[in-house]
């Protein structure tokens, strides 16, 4: 079936352009009739708000010569309180901000003492220090809890949309010129609420948050991508996740390489390399049910390979998740050292056929372990995997003293 096919580039493209404009007027455009296909010629795309998808449009880059780049970011507190009605902001200064752009705006609940707020807008028109956005906050942003707006936002994102794709492009993510940022609400790819979303063949780098966050995203596939330096999660599929299929990715020097979040059931991580995280390679846990994790190489997870994360007791841990046929190399930098560690009270979880593996010299300070198995575990088939450099191939705390 043929169907609408457009060009955006600097130059020579259907849509001459190269920021984040330019991008969501083809995007749009395709949208508008029917849906197809936006091809991102090669250059460097400055990025001052995130590319909205679109239902049916499937955005193709040129592979690496392809770049977003995601803006400097500054950041302004909030002059005057707003309420969770209103459709402006008022700021200290208004002169990062442009039309089209997009604002993050961020403070302390007045109500709930604690409580973090965010409100993710565009820029529709700006009269002095009054910003005024695309639709109302939601919230209420008052000066004595402290609030703020900034240019900070995903570089990709999308809500509520279904059957899009994004494939053969790189996203530099500005890390060194932009605020950390919740990962529940961004990412340099963040798409929520959103069904069938194809990402492939991508390159996300230096994102000061998630590489790619997905939330209550359904059939969500990840296929192919490098995602390196990002402060948090290389691959994050969020709460409500069904059926996401993570394949073939490299994921390098990000904080986790994937994160089930909660209620993730029935995916699938196979084939993926995952190098040189800060905390874990793999973490899974809450509801998170029913999930197969193959064939994928972990090293120098800096505390545990692949973790079964503790939590608040029977019918909230990962129940019946399967791993196999993977090969963990090099847990833990600090204390001991433990490939996969099965904490807290799951149930029916199988281990068989993995390669666990520690390449460095015995230390007194610390012990390398195989496998470590909690004493709330119920039920663990435990098979067929082989250790190599361990102290102790498998620890398991069920077990009398």
């Amino acid at each position: 079936m043929s169907r609408l096919e457009i060009t955006v580039g600097p130059a020579g493209g259907s849509v001459t352009g190269s920021d984040h404009l330019a991008l969501q007027s083809a995007v749009d455009y395709v949208a508008a009739r029917g849906g197809g296909t936006v091809r991102i010629l090669p250059g460097t795309y400055l990025m001052r708000n995130a590319l909205f998808l679109r239902r049916g449009v499937r955005v193709v880059g040129s592979g690496d010569a392809t770049i977003l780049r995601k803006c400097d970011a500054a950041v302004t507190p909030l002059t005057a309180n707003i309420d969770w009605y209103e459709e402006f902001v008022r700021v200290q200064d208004p002169s990062p901000f442009c039309v089209g752009g997009g604002i993050w705006i961020e403070g302390l609940s007045p109500f709930y003492k604690g409580r973090n707020q965010i409100a993710k807008r565009t820029v529709v028109a700006i009269d002095g220090d009054t910003i005024h956005l695309d639709r109302a906050v939601r919230e209420d942003y008052w000066l004595d809890p402290g609030a703020q707006a900034s240019t900070a936002f995903p570089v990709i994102t999308a809500e509520y949309v279904d059957d899009a794709a994004v494939e053969s492009l790189a996203i530099d993510g500005n890390r060194e010129h932009n605020p950390h940022l919740d990962d529940n609400h961004a990412g340099a790819i963040f798409i929520q609420d959103c069904d069938r979303i194809t990402l492939r063949g991508l390159t996300i780098h230096d994102y000061n948050s998630d590489g790619i966050s997905a939330q209550i995203c359904d059939d969500l596939v990840v296929e192919g991508c490098r995602i390196s330096r990002c402060a948090d999660l290389g691959i994050h599929p969020g709460s409500g996740c069904q059926r996401p299929r993570m394949i073939g990715n490299t994921l390098r020097g990000c904080s986790q390489g994937i994160f089930f979040c909660w209620g993730v059931r029935y995916g699938l991580a196979e084939g993926n390399l995952i190098e040189d995280s800060l905390r874990y390679g793999i973490s899974i846990g809450h509801r998170d049910t029913d999930n197969i994790i193959r064939g994928n190489t972990i090293r120098r997870s800096a505390e545990i390979g692949v973790l079964f994360r503790t939590d608040r007791g029977a019918g909230r841990s990962p129940d019946r998740c399967v791993l196999e046929d993977n090969l963990i190399e090099d847990s833990g930098r600090q204390g001991d050292g433990v490939a996969v560690d099965l904490t807290g009270v799951a149930e029916d979880v199988v281990i068989c056929n993995n390669r666990l593996v520690d390449t460095r010299p015995p230390d007194p300070a610390r012990r390398r372990i195989g496998i470590r198995v909690a004493a709330g575990v119920l039920r663990p088939v435990i098979e067929g995997n082989t250790c190599q450099g361990m102290d102790l191939d498998q620890l398991d705390l069920r077990q009398a003293p």
